[in-house]
């Protein structure tokens, strides 16, 4: 079984979700052991020489990344350390027991179908508060802690009531995707891409499109870069906060009525019942322009990708000129699903494993056997990547540099505001329902969460 890593992020929110609202008690892990070998600058959480290290994986489609890419940097730290390597594509099945039973391994890459259930496991005081490995020194500039070194919104993507519990590593971007070949001029205002797509439907293609019928949430995404964009991060803060009138805010509402624009003008109602697969087809086969969609399009559609056919993508366009952020303002997932455990025999070498992997070094490596980015600025540097993936790396920095990248949190903590978008997305881009009506049902669906004592609230 394969699993993108766009799906284990998913996962992460919904696992989150599911295990808070399912299970009580106290959600604080215990506090991490004693260190077993002496503390230093270069070893900060004491580290022995000898003993060993588990390390778990999700074992997928595709080779084991960090195993490649990391694990021979632990190893030559540590030469006398014996590290333990577990794969499964069953990770609940397999590991669930062991931390019944008290002996789970040290570092767990939690993905697949069969994922640990994370929030019961937070419930149960099993995931290791890593507070002190976010301000552990940077392995490439001693001077600054682990969670300054990273891209902006990385470590507010790991907090779960204000502490930390997963490592920030992989990162993607999210924006507009189309054919670099057709030479086309990236629209940054909205005027620009109003009249491109006037010009591109008069050609007799269809300049816009998303599948209905699975992935409206790509296209949700989309209207919520644009709210933010022009409402500012507070915005989407607001959002996940449930904030009173956030989805009714004047920067929601513009969104709104700019996309359901675009789909009234320059879409195709039919799409409204395709899969995602197939309308990223007709892409490939030069019927549709552009598509919303993260940065793992590209391989996703690999197979079928014509060799006249080159990915790239551009931001969001700027909905008006007052729009609080920058044009390369782009939403960003931040994050894993990778974690250490409380209880495991190694916690210090499995937070030296994690600092590894945020060290320029470590991101480099994964970046360079995988071809997904991290959240280290600058590790990807010159590396040989696709195209696809080169124009994530830049919009990523651009929007880095600019303090601009778009992060939320709310589609991961309330599943009943995800189904909602969902339903409401695909009414106000197929013509049943108006931008205040789409703002107006959001609005609704956001008080019942935030009146319902059933569900957790989480404070961003």
């Amino acid at each position: 079984m394969h699993i993108t890593r766009r799906h284990a992020l998913g996962m992460l929110g919904a696992s989150l979700l599911t295990g808070c609202a399912m299970t009580g008690g106290d959600s604080s892990a215990p506090a991490s052991k004693a260190p077993a070998g002496k503390v230093t600058p270069d070893n900060p959480f004491g580290v022995a020489d000898t003993g060993s290290a588990e390390l778990a994986y999700f074992k997928g489609g595709s080779p084991n990344y960090l195993a490649e890419s990391v694990e021979p940097l632990l190893q030559k730290k540590f030469p006398k350390v014996k590290i333990q390597r577990t794969t499964t594509e069953r990770m609940a099945q397999t590991l669930q027991p062991r931390f019944v039973g008290g002996n789970p391994p040290d570092f767990i890459d939690n993905a697949g179908a069969d994922a640990l259930n994370f929030g019961a496991l937070l419930q149960d005081g099993q995931v290791l508060d890593l507070t002190a490995f976010y301000d552990a020194p940077s392995i490439d500039d001693p001077s600054k802690k682990i969670k300054d070194t990273l891209l902006p919104g990385s470590y507010d993507s790991t907090l779960v009531d204000g502490v930390p519990y997963t490592i920030s590593f992989v990162a993607r971007s999210f924006g507009l995707w189309y054919n670099a070949n057709l030479n086309l001029e990236a629209p940054k205002t909205w005027d620009a891409f109003i009249k491109l797509c006037e010009e591109l439907k008069k050609s007799g293609v269809t300049p816009y499109g998303f599948a209905g019928k699975n992935a409206a949430d790509y296209q949700a995404e989309a209207i919520l870069t644009s709210a933010v964009k022009a409402g500012g991060l507070e915005l989407a803060r607001a959002i996940d906060n449930l904030e009173d009138g956030a989805w009714q805010a004047e920067g929601v509402r513009q969104a709104a009525e700019a996309w359901a624009e675009i789909g009234a003008r320059f879409s195709d109602k039919s799409f409204e019942g395709l899969i995602h697969t197939e309308v990223q087809l007709r892409q490939n086969q030069g019927k549709v322009v552009f598509y919303p969609s993260g940065d793992w399009l590209e391989s996703e559609q690999q197979k079928t990708t014509p060799n006249d056919f080159q990915y790239t993508m551009t931001p969001t366009p700027s909905l008006t000129s007052s729009d609080k952020l920058p044009a390369v303002a782009v939403y960003a997932l931040l994050g894993s699903s990778m974690f250490a455990t409380a209880k495991g025999k190694n916690p210090a070498a499995a937070q030296e494993f994690m600092r590894l992997m945020v060290s320029k070094a470590g991101a480099r490596a994964y970046t360079e056997a995988s071809g997904w980015l991290t959240t280290v600025p600058g590790a990807a540097d010159g590396l040989d990547l696709s195209p696809g993936t080169l124009a994530s790396q830049h919009a990523l920095a651009a929007a880095g540099e600019a303090n601009a990248l778009i992060t939320w949190r709310w589609n991961g903590w309330y599943q009943p505001l995800l189904t909602e978008i969902r339903d409401a997305t695909n009414a106000l881009m197929f013509g049943r329902a108006t931008a205040a009506q789409f703002t107006e049902r959001m609005q609704k669906k956001a008080d019942e969460v935030k009146a319902d004592p059933a569900i957790k609230k989480y404070k961003r």
